[in-house]
């Protein structure tokens, strides 16, 4: 951590326009504004800002905001996060910036980080921003996204995606599994879940869970797979086979698997190799445990397939990943050491029910083996 002399927050500029959701514009200040170091300190500075000079801004609700601050802060951020709006006119019907949004976006700096939640991936795509780039937004809209914005690889199908210096999210409560990335990303998964115990959210969804979940509340009296999730959470360092999950639910393979899909989003495999990478962040953060330690409590065996595990995931390895947020900073995309997303590891693919993956523990456990070299995490896209 800087010293406190020279300790300055993170300025995120929150642009308000015409049509916002309240919710959307609220999640910045909700999350990155409770983001503390060991000091108490504020890690972020937010302020929100208009295309226009201090005054109300209208809202999708029966009332305004009144915004403190005129286009000129814009200019003043390290990173610049647009909410959705419905009313965007030109942006998202032709994909042309109005001249008030052309002259608001000219203040941004060179190098400002630029994250969109929800339709706010409009207005970048508009200014160009995300031109020959991947991104998301709210599934209703993908499909119009891309055919506006064609030369944009358009992923439907996650909560959002890191490209480095631009990020982006689909709708709604995507915008919180974004925010609370980045806090991961700047100061790591300690900071980051103080803030979620604090918001009441989950600490971590996966930037590569699917947006629309088919039955995200079980239905009544219907069978679920969240006890084998907490029996699997409580033996991470343990060897675990799909079979076994489905035991804890009484349910056969297939069923299990496909229940677990309905529920999560991502298959049995998937889930369990993030848990596996959230522990191992966690003691590479909080403890003195050797690498190799590391890698055992977390489940993956061997030093070697943890760091195939966190560069494919994080872009970095454990030791610079332990070193980086020991020192209290973040991982800058500079610091990546690359590694994209979607691909399951190099020690095995997980099989399309989420079975016939590789443990993670080094080799094969058979064909009902799970949680092994990992999937791709779409937000681990790095543009360095």
């Amino acid at each position: 951590m800087a010293s406190s002399g020279s300790f300055r927050p993170h300025r995120v500029v929150v642009l308000a326009l015409d049509g916002l959701l309240p919710f959307e514009l609220g999640i910045p200040q909700r999350i990155f504004g409770k983001a503390r170091d060991t000091d108490g300190r504020s890690l972020y500075e937010v302020v929100t800002c208009s295309v226009r000079p201090p005054g109300p801004v209208e809202t999708d609700a029966d009332f305004a905001v009144l915004v403190a601050n005129g286009p000129e802060a814009l200019a003043t951020a390290d990173t610049v996060v647009v909410p959705a709006s419905y009313e965007l006119g030109p942006v998202q019907q032709e994909g042309i910036l109005t001249p008030e949004l052309t002259a608001a976006l000219a203040h941004i700096r060179p190098g400002t980080r630029l994250v969109s939640i929800c339709t706010g991936s409009y207005v970048l795509a508009a200014a160009g921003y995300l031109d020959g780039r991947p991104a998301t937004t709210h599934w209703m809209h993908a499909e119009h996204f891309q055919q506006l914005f064609p030369q944009i690889q358009v992923d439907a199908d996650v909560l959002f995606i890191d490209d480095g210096d631009v990020l982006t999210s689909a709708g709604v409560a995507a915008g919180i599994d974004l925010c609370l990335h980045l806090v991961r990303r700047d100061h790591g998964a300690a900071v980051a879940n103080e803030v979620a115990r604090r918001t009441v959210v989950p600490p971590h969804r996966d930037g590569g869970q699917a947006q629309y979940i088919q039955r995200p509340v079980p239905e009544a009296q219907s069978a679920t797979t969240t006890a084998a999730r907490a029996w699997a959470l409580g033996r991470l360092h343990e060897p675990i086979q799909l079979r076994d999950m489905a035991e804890q639910e009484s349910m056969s393979v297939r069923t299990f698997t496909r229940r677990f899909r309905e529920e999560v989003g991502v298959s049995p495999g998937q889930w369990l190799t993030r848990q596996r990478v959230e522990h191992a962040r966690h003691l590479l953060e909080s403890s003195d445990l050797s690498i190799d330690h590391v890698a055992r409590d977390a489940g993956f065996g061997t030093a070697q397939s943890m760091r195939q595990h966190l560069q494919t995931t994080l872009g970095v390895t454990p030791t610079t990943y332990r070193r980086t947020f020991r020192s209290g900073a973040g991982i800058d995309v500079a610091d990546r050491t690359g590694g994209t997303g979607g691909t399951d590891g190099p020690n095995g693919s997980d099989g399309a029910d989420g079975v016939g993956g590789c443990e993670g523990v080094g080799g094969c456990e058979g064909a009902d083996g799970i949680g092994g070299a990992g999937s791709g995490n779409s937000f681990a896209v790095s543009r360095t």
